[in-house]
């Protein structure tokens, strides 16, 4: 695609506007990306376009929430892609701006920020129906190349990926077996989560509360991935999770390609 190698990082920025105030484009050049895949950048699109204003060489794309200030994803790239496109291609998912695909010669890059099921659990049954209809997009556009899906995936998969699973086990959002199963039935499919793949033990998180010094004790969460194709897997020469890097209550994710 661009290179030996190419890297590409995915971020959870918590609002676009707020985060470049916060060494964003230090970190952005310390990550050394490729592409960057953002999430949550709570702004419209010309909001998007005007935060990186300061960025050079990189193309920015971005999808926007009709809702002002709430969710959007954004790609910014180096290299232009043979297209991009928005959404899932279904009414009752298309207005928050939670999807953004740029395809490129050798595989499809999807960025998702799946809906959280809430505090109150509200948002579980419609969080279900968008997982069901998430795959079946991503199953469609891996009939004709293989498919990188990065994301807040909004779900922990397993006891190893948070600090406190017994405690929030059907309890909290991002740890109900149903949002569990959203993410098996993703794996099941044949994506392969790229983290857990290269580094089958390690325990390590992407979100960290605000509350309670969550972030300093390390109370966290790993609901931030990279999921690949199966056959695209000897592709991946690395995944990381860069927790050293601030400014989100998440950190980003990332592979290297090579």
């Amino acid at each position: 695609m661009m290179g030996i190698t190419v890297k590409l990082v995915s971020w959870n920025v918590n609002g676009i506007r707020a985060v470049v105030k916060k060494d964003f484009l230090a970190s952005f050049s310390k990550l050394g990306a490729d592409v960057l895949c953002l999430q949550e950048t709570k702004a419209q699109d010309d909001q998007v376009l005007e935060a990186l204003a300061e960025l050079e060489g990189y193309t920015i794309f971005s999808n926007s929430a009709e809702k002002k200030g709430y969710s959007g994803t954004a790609i910014i790239t180096k290299k232009q892609p043979l297209s991009v496109t928005k959404d899932i291609g279904i009414a009752e998912h298309d207005t928050e701006g939670r999807v953004l695909h740029a395809e490129y010669a050798d595989f499809h890059l999807v960025t998702v920020y799946t809906p959280n099921s809430g505090s109150e659990l509200k948002r579980l049954p419609y969080r279900q129906t968008w997982d069901s209809a998430f795959l079946a997009y991503l199953k469609n556009l891996e009939q004709t190349k293989p498919v990188l899906v990065c994301g807040d995936l909004n779900v922990a998969h397993q006891a190893i990926d948070l600090a406190r699973p017994k405690q929030n086990y059907n309890k909290s959002a991002g740890y109900m077996q149903e949002e569990i199963d959203g993410i098996e039935a993703l794996i099941d499919a044949g994506f392969k989560d790229t983290f857990r793949e290269r580094h089958p033990e390690t325990a390590k998180y992407s979100w960290w509360s605000y509350r309670a010094g969550a972030r300093e004790k390390n109370i966290g969460w790993r609901i931030d991935y990279f999921l690949c194709s199966e056959g695209f897997l000897s592709t991946v020469a690395d995944a990381e999770i860069h927790n050293d890097i601030y400014g989100s209550d998440h950190c980003p994710v990332s592979v290297t390609l090579g």
